[in-house]
Parts: structure tokens; sequence; C-alpha cells
């Protein structure tokens, strides 16, 4: 199913959807979404996969505002420890990834909804269960505390930047 058809599937009536949006490294974590992709490995049509140079580049503004927005999950998935191609990408993100759980936790969306994994390129079956991870943990937890029940017809992460 290509992005187009998962943006234009219709939503069952009145039953809540979670929107999931994760951050994959250029080298690796992107390289094992695309592998799996190529394997025809699936997860749910809910996930966004959004490409990055490095985990270590993404700021936490842009994390926290996928939240303000009302974005249910965020997964980022970065290279192997002591495998990042910007040296110290992926430990860098790892570390704003555990201050932003707490933050989240004082604010009252919770830790439970951000989580870092790291993989190599070949890791497509990791990837995938880890995607299927996080999807199970949202959909235990519910809607985002801040998303707007009264949301138009734009998805969430559409309003964030991403398609």
């Amino acid at each position: 199913m290509s992005q187009a058809q998962v943006a234009a599937a219709p939503k069952a009536a009145g039953k809540w959807q979670s929107e999931i949006i994760v951050f994959c490294c250029n080298f690796c974590a992107y390289a094992a979404a695309d592998l799996a992709g190529a394997r025809r490995m699936q997860y749910p049509a809910n996930v966004r996969v959004v490409h990055v140079p490095c985990t270590g580049k993404i700021a936490l503004e842009h994390i926290l505002a996928a939240f303000e927005k009302g974005i249910d999950g965020v997964l980022i998935a970065g290279c192997l420890e002591g495998g990042c191609h910007f040296i110290e990408g992926n430990l860098r993100a790892k570390r704003r990834s555990e201050h932003l759980r707490d933050m989240l936790d004082e604010i009252g969306v919770g830790r439970e909804r951000l989580r870092m994994v790291n993989l190599s390129a070949a890791m497509a079956p990791t990837f995938v269960q880890r995607v299927n991870e996080i999807v199970q943990t949202i959909e235990g937890l519910g809607p985002n505390p801040l998303k707007a029940h009264d949301a138009p017809e734009t998805t969430q992460a559409q309003k964030v930047g991403v398609p």
C-alpha cells in the first residue's frame, strides 16, 4: 500500500486510531525500514516514517511539537551504539530522549509514548517488531491527552508536516 493509499484510507467510524511517527537515521534504521518494505514485511498503516540524517540532529522542540499537535507516539530509531556514522549522534539522541521522557511524564503525556531503539541496516525484522511494540503500547495507553477531540479531517501527522 503506498503512502497516498494509506493517507486516503478512511478511519473506522467512531474508532480511534493511533498516529505514530518513527524518526529513522539515514544509514541504519532507514535502511532497515527500507529492507522491511523490500521484504514485504508489514506493520500498521498508522505509522509514518521520517527520514533524518542522524538521530542526534532531532531537536527536542520538534518532538514536543509533534506531541502538542496530537501525535500519539514517537519512536526514534538510530544506529547501533558505537556504530553511528556521525560518531556520537545516537548517543546524543539517547541522552535527549531520556531527558524528554522525563519531561513527558512531568507534563502528563507519559514517558511510554516515546522510545528510542538502535538498529543496524540488516535488522528489518527487529525494525518491524519495535514498531509493532510501540503501536501496541500506544493503543493500550489511548489517545494523546493533548489531542484535540474535535480534530478536523486533516490527520495530526499532516499537521506536523509528515506526508
